[in-house]
């Protein structure tokens, strides 16, 4: 059996870009297999996968592993999923992360090594081969992980803590959100992230059960809540 869904292209490209309901590129921050790419989504998805690198190093401290940025990347589309509270197995995330650690090493290595020599990230290896990473945690680099961030998001950040002019290497004017700190930047992107997948959490449990009927929904759910109370 197999659970599938249906969208539009240019809803898939605006979440993907924009991360406008947080559904459809928090799934694919995460391992998959694109069957066929007539979009070339396997390089747009890149937008999305450095995205998702500077919202984890945000609300991650100054030093963690490799394991712990993959989950922190994969927890973000959970962070207020409603079935998390009583229909998900608590252990989801880490599971996720160290079933498939090699496909999120591939994926987001080269995210690693470009913020290394950007001097924002410093790796370093252990016996075990566990990479540990430091980060800068200063205001100026919280502020070129939030540069990163999709433009809707921005957007909303510079409402919420106010927003500066500056001009680029080019000699443009741009606004920029004003980063009183790592802390306080890293807050404010996670409420927002939060009530997105609030939000698209809900949207999708009742989809899912006006699609599968209340007794095919019911039987899904009990399922799910076994898992979540066994673990």
């Amino acid at each position: 059996m197999y659970k599938y869904g249906v969208v539009r292209m240019d809803d898939l490209i605006n979440d993907i870009l924009g991360w406008q309901r947080f559904y459809l590129c928090g799934r694919l921050q995460k391992p998959v297999n694109i069957i066929m790419d007539s979009l070339d989504l396997e390089n747009l998805n890149h937008i999305n996968l450095r995205a998702a690198t500077s919202a984890a190093l945000l609300l991650l401290p100054s030093k963690f592993t490799e394991e712990d940025l993959y989950a922190k990347i994969c927890s973000l589309s959970y962070m207020g999923d409603l079935r998390m509270l009583f229909a998900e197995d608590k252990n989801k995330v880490k599971k996720i992360v160290q079933g498939q650690f090699s496909l999120f090493h591939r994926m987001y290595n080269p995210f690693l090594e470009e913020y290394a020599a950007k001097d924002l990230l410093r790796l370093s290896s252990s016996g075990d081969a566990q990479v540990t990473i430091s980060q800068d945690c200063g205001s100026s680099a919280a502020s070129k992980l939030v540069s990163s961030l999709p433009p809707p998001i921005r957007s909303q950040m510079g409402i919420k803590l106010g927003e500066k002019k500056i001009l680029d290497e080019l000699g443009r004017v741009k606004q920029e959100v004003v980063i009183g700190s790592k802390e306080e930047a890293a807050q404010c992107m996670q409420k927002l992230l939060r009530n997105k997948v609030m939000i698209s959490s809900a949207r999708q449990a009742v989809a899912g059960l006006l699609t599968v009927g209340v007794f095919g929904g019911a039987r899904y759910v009990s399922k799910k809540m076994q898992k979540a109370w066994k673990s």
